[in-house]
């Protein structure tokens, strides 16, 4: 659910730390149809060769084979995996190299050359069965499963409309001699590919404005937000340094002022501790106060003074520290997991106030 007060666009420090952490917008469809394309064009060029290197092959191996007392031994084994592999090298491998560097090349036109490593540390949210249960069948997957045949759908249209007319060719080559056959056959089949990575590729590039659009809405800023932004920018760094304690100080201080209020605590039960509160005036349960060693103890204690009450889910908690900033709802891969914790919570104060 949008913010309504981020209403401004990222600035470039935002842009950043959002890269930082693996956020960036490429199109997996757009690897997928240069990387065809790519291996369309190197059949082009090498299959003639790639052809004749493995009817090569096969005359040799035919001709190792056919002393079966010689073939067995081990000099005659050496000598069909050295065929075998001469074979891959100069007929299968400048292919794949062909393919693996325009996926190398493709990748770095979307993002850019800037490896992250935010993007491959591990996620304890991860972990979570019942996460996983709704990433596979959550409103997400709904859409990447209708994207997905949208996809399949347009290009087995366009491959239709091209394999239909080469239906009556085929029909008409009853007395086409073998050669004549194979290169009408091949000439047919590269036809349809092309047809297929082109639409393939402009699925691809719809996707990439897709995705793009998308990251920017995620990445919105409010207007507040980009005015305190100019001030620690130019700002010295003694003063950005002080403005920022304070504002941990002040931030840390409202947190802790909202703990008495939540509904929940949900700890690791020592490192982390993430207070949640539901009033049904959202849609799902806010995060109030989140924090770890020191920070997670202090809220385990606030939470105690003001009988709010502690339930121990280690893997809920590190995922709900890790995922979601404080005031933010909680994710919907995780309303499951809280839904259970807090149906709890409220049975065991309609069982204290049934037994007072």
């Amino acid at each position: 659910m949008a913010d309504p007060d981020k209403t401004e666009k990222a600035t470039p420090k935002r842009r950043n730390e959002a890269r930082k952490k693996g956020q960036v917008a490429k199109s997996t469809d757009v690897n997928g149809a240069v990387v065809l394309g790519v291996g369309l064009v190197g059949l082009m060029f090498l299959g003639p060769k790639m052809v004749s290197g493995v009817g090569d092959a096969m005359t040799a191996i035919f001709g190792e084979i056919s002393n079966p007392g010689a073939a067995t031994t081990a000099a005659g084994l050496h000598a069909l995996e050295q065929i075998a592999l001469h074979t891959m090298l100069t007929t299968v491998a400048p292919l794949a190299g062909m393919c693996v560097a325009a996926a190398l090349a493709v990748n770095v036109a979307q993002v850019g050359f800037k490896p992250s490593w935010g993007a491959v540390k591990p996620t304890f949210g991860k972990l979570n069965p019942l996460t996983g249960a709704k990433n596979l069948f959550g409103p997400r997957m709904l859409f990447e499963g209708g994207k997905a045949l949208t996809k399949v759908s347009v290009i087995g249209v366009v491959v239709a409309i091209a394999l239909v007319p080469q239906l009556t060719n085929l029909g008409a080559s009853v007395d086409t001699t073998p050669d004549a056959l194979g290169k009408m056959l091949a000439s047919g089949v590269f036809g349809i590919a092309q047809r297929a990575a082109i639409a393939y590729l402009l699925i691809g590039i719809i996707d990439l404005i897709y995705q793009r659009r998308k990251l920017a809405k995620s990445l919105r800023m409010s207007k507040r937000e980009v005015k305190d932004e100019g001030k620690q920018q130019n700002a010295p760094p003694e003063v950005r340094a002080q403005m920022r304690r304070r504002q941990i100080q002040a931030a840390r201080a409202r947190m802790m002022s909202a703990i008495p209020q939540a509904d929940v605590v949900v700890t690791n039960p020592t490192h982390f501790a993430v207070a949640l509160s539901y009033d049904g005036s959202h849609p799902a349960p806010i995060v109030v106060a989140k924090g770890q060693d020191l920070v997670a103890k202090q809220i385990r204690r606030i939470a105690e003074e003001n009988n709010v009450p502690i339930v121990p889910d280690p893997p809920l908690a590190r995922s709900l520290h890790a995922s979601v900033e404080i005031g933010q709802m909680i994710p919907a891969e995780l309303f499951a997991a809280v839904a259970q914790v807090l149906a709890f919570v409220y049975r065991m104060a309609g069982r204290r106030k049934a037994a007072a």
